[in-house]
């Protein structure tokens, strides 16, 4: 428990409380720190919420750097403790979720950029090798994106039929898979090319297009379709 005062959004203005602006200007007009700051609740001595979300955001990077934080690392912040934590990591696991909730809502897939854009901010996070694959329908919207691997990707352990089980079991009429490269450079690697050669054959015998592959990188990201690397 902190000892000391601690400051609380009550403590600001009526005008500057993040709660009173988000109902009367909505939550777009808040900044992050504020956003931040109605999950938080109440400072520590010295910070007030606000100030206690933009020192994580400063801490961590910004967003993205708080979300690639692990639970732990949260919790360890001064003011922060194990329920905030837990607070912060579920609220950007729903931002994360809610493209996918809603089939009226589900994002249709024009183009590699539409389709990196859904992962990006997470999958650039990730301190591992991760590939998924993003299940389309009829109509290219997004049906779900499932996890297949964690860890180095080789195309001598990449069972290539467990990408499609989901596939198949959800009728998908396509789909795109994505990996990370944890080191920040999305270049395919020749295992990268590999891979994509072999889910493309195995595809075409399970009636499921292979759209795309799509490597995300740092702030970047690399079509193999588009570069015509694996794809005839």
């Amino acid at each position: 428990m902190e000892k000391g005062t601690t400051y609380r959004i009550t403590d600001l203005a009526t005008s500057e409380r993040p709660r009173e602006r988000l109902a009367k200007l909505g939550p777009q007009a808040l900044s992050t720190a504020e956003l931040l700051a109605i999950l938080l609740r109440v400072g520590v001595h010295g910070e007030n919420a606000v100030q206690v979300g933009q020192r994580l955001l400063q801490i961590f990077g910004g967003l993205t750097g708080l979300h690639r934080a692990s639970y732990e690392e949260v919790c360890n912040q001064h003011g922060i403790g194990t329920a905030k934590a837990a607070q912060i990591k579920a609220a950007i696991e729903l931002g994360r979720r809610l493209a996918l909730e809603s089939p009226e809502e589900r994002p249709k897939i024009g183009s590699p950029a539409d389709a990196a854009a859904l992962v990006q901010f997470e999958m650039s996070a990730l301190e591992q090798e991760h590939l998924r694959v993003m299940l389309l329908d009829t109509r290219n919207r997004v049906l779900d994106i499932i996890e297949v691997y964690q860890g180095s990707l080789n195309s001598s352990q990449v069972r290539v039929g467990e990408l499609f089980r989901a596939a198949v079991r959800r009728n998908a009429a396509a789909l795109i898979v994505v990996h990370n490269h944890p080191s920040g450079d999305p270049t395919p690697s020749p295992d990268d090319i590999a891979v994509t050669r072999a889910i493309i054959e195995a595809g075409k015998l399970l009636d499921v297009q292979v759209l795309d592959h799509i490597i995300i990188g740092s702030g970047r990201w690399v079509s193999l379709k588009e570069r015509k690397l694996g794809f005839g």
